[in-house]
């Protein structure tokens, strides 16, 4: 199977530009990855909607085929679904499916 998710949870906005941006993106360009699944879990969810740089880097994923979820938990208690789902981003309850990639054996990159 050629398909990576990659559960990003740490909101440091240089974690994102230098690590998931940059490898999300290049996997996608460079055919690394069939298909890629960005997780958007925890304090990411704010990071993601309240700079301008992120939220840039998070469209430019869109745009390159790469697919977007965000905790539905946590932004609501965030209070940054309508902005997620507003920029195109897939706001679900995401613990259920994080549970079967795991038990699955698929493949995880944790940020």
């Amino acid at each position: 199977m050629e398909k990576l998710h990659i559960l990003w949870t740490n909101a440091d906005e240089e974690v994102f530009d230098k690590m998931v941006l940059m490898y999300a993106r290049n996997s996608k360009r460079k055919g690394w990855w069939n298909d890629i699944e960005l997780i958007i879990w925890g304090p990411t969810a704010k990071l993601a909607t309240e700079s301008e740089s992120v939220a840039r880097g998070i469209q430019e994923l869109l745009e390159a085929g790469v697919v977007i979820s965000a905790c539905k938990s946590c932004s609501d208690a965030l209070k940054t679904t309508p902005r997620l789902t507003e920029m195109g981003v897939d706001v679900k309850y995401v613990g259920k499916n994080l549970t079967e990639i795991l038990k699955s054996g698929g493949k995880l990159l944790s940020v």
